[in-house]
């Protein structure tokens, strides 16, 4: 597939589905227990601190993830992997366990917003990613941001993700090897789409949610074949790029 393809909400399968049941791990910062932009999130796990049950978000980032996938997919489980704590830096071991963490507790997507540069840590994520490939766990990440390549995201194994602010929300699209979608989170009243926050990490976030619905309607857990199922749902769509006030 050369031609970029644009696969909204708004196809049928999709339109149909909300998320249900499916569970997404999002390996961040921690989610706001009862958030009002979140809701409920079932039990995680903190791989910082000396707490492991405790996932409390005290930055916000991960919060706020958790509810730009919520406002696309509903009724998706979200589990919180608290991998940052005071600060928005971690190591390539750290996001390494979490994907192994995922593996090992019935998780179908791995939401992971951020990763490295650093290309000496590929050997490792290749391994994790094979793993997390035979357990159908999905693990979708950042690619590339401006000219800056991001591991694992931009890793076979992974299925990676870059950030369009020409995109609306609502959807994502499919490039050669990966997706792009909306660098906004869900949007602020009375604020402008384009004074929101905005980043890669969202973009993560947006294709997590648009994912989670097609995971609920059966959709398979490979990159590749993850890629294939949402061409095929769209195969009369346009290459879609709505302004930024549409987001």
């Amino acid at each position: 597939m050369t031609t970029p393809r644009w696969v909204g909400l708004d196809v049928p399968v999709l339109a149909a589905s909300r998320g249900e049941g499916v569970r997404v791990a999002v390996v961040d910062s921690g989610i706001a227990p009862a958030h009002p932009h979140v809701g409920a999130v079932a039990q995680g796990v903190s791989l910082v601190g000396d707490e492991p049950l405790d996932t409390a978000d005290r930055l916000g980032h991960g919060t706020a993830v958790a509810a730009a996938m919520r406002d696309l997919a509903p009724e998706v489980v979200l589990v919180p992997v608290r991998v940052l704590e005071r600060d928005l830096a971690t190591t390539a071991r750290l996001l390494t366990r979490a994907i192994l963490w995922a593996v090992d507790h019935d998780i179908a997507i791995v939401n992971l917003s951020f990763g490295t540069t650093n290309a000496a840590h590929i050997p490792l994520f290749d391994e994790v990613l094979a793993t997390a490939r035979d357990a159908g766990v999905l693990v979708v990440s950042a690619a590339r941001q401006a000219s800056t390549t991001w591991y694992p995201g931009s890793l076979p194994g992974a299925l990676g993700v870059e950030a369009d602010a020409a995109l609306a929300r609502t959807g994502v699209l499919l490039t050669d090897g990966g997706l792009a979608a909306s660098p906004y989170p869900r949007s602020i009243p009375g604020v402008p789409v384009t004074r929101n926050l905005a980043g890669v990490s969202f973009a993560v976030a947006n294709a997590c949610g648009v994912l989670a619905r097609a995971v609920a309607c059966g959709a398979p857990r490979t990159p590749e074949a993850m890629r294939a199922w949402l061409h095929a749902t769209a195969p009369d769509q346009p290459h879609h790029q709505p302004s930024p006030a549409d987001a």
